[in-house]
This record gives C-alpha cells, structure tokens and sequence, in this order.
C-alpha cells in the first residue's frame, strides 16, 4: 500500500500564510459538509491546529472505489479501513485534518487499499 504524505505541500501553504501571500480566510475555508463529517466521524489528530493553535483538530477519512456503490466518496471511520482492505478492488482513501474551532483544512496523505492495491 503505497501513500503519498502532503507535509511539503502543508508547509507552503503556511509558510503563504505567514509571509502574508495567503490570508487565514483563503485557508480556513472548510466545506460544511466536511465539517460535519469532522464532528461526527472524525478522530482526533495528535498536533494541534497549524493556523489557530486549537486541540480541535480532527483527521477525516473519504474513500473511493468502484465497489463501494452509494458509499463512494463518503466519509468513513479509521476502524472501517480492514473492511476496505479486504475488498477485492482498490479503494482510494484520503485523509483530510479539519480545525473545528478556524476551519482549516487540507489533505494529510492518500493512500491505496484494497486486494488489488496490495498486489
């Protein structure tokens, strides 16, 4: 299961933010959907918000795959990814951190799951 980590592309956009290129609004623009799957299904993550210093940074997880019918594209829980690793086809999954308190967000990595993924 290769992934794709998005630290670098993160440390541009606040090093944009910091140096006055981008403004905390043009970051801190979280879809409310995004935001309600954050509140209910999202996990903790363990630093604290880049922008506004908040513990109210949650991970969320969407995964995308020809197999999951009307789940595709649908947020999921990190307990649910055995389930998508054991499906015969990949599956694609991102995960994205969300501040509840600012409504920053942005992509953390991307992965590829699935029997087919893994083979």
């Amino acid at each position: 299961m290769a992934a794709i980590d998005y630290r670098l592309a993160k440390r541009a956009v606040l090093r944009a933010v910091g140096v006055g290129m981008l403004s905390k609004i043009d970051v801190c623009d979280a879809h409310p959907d995004l935001l309600r799957a954050a509140r209910h299904i999202g996990e903790a993550a363990e630093d604290a918000c880049p922008i506004c210093d908040s513990s109210e940074l949650r991970l969320v997880l969407y995964a995308y795959g020809r197999d999951l019918k009307a789940g595709n594209g649908y947020a999921r829980r990190a307990a649910e990814l055995r389930e998508l690793a054991a499906r015969p086809n990949e599956v694609s999954c991102y995960v994205v951190e969300v501040c509840m308190d600012c409504n920053w967000n942005h992509l953390v990595r991307s992965f590829s799951t699935g029997r087919r993924a893994a083979g």
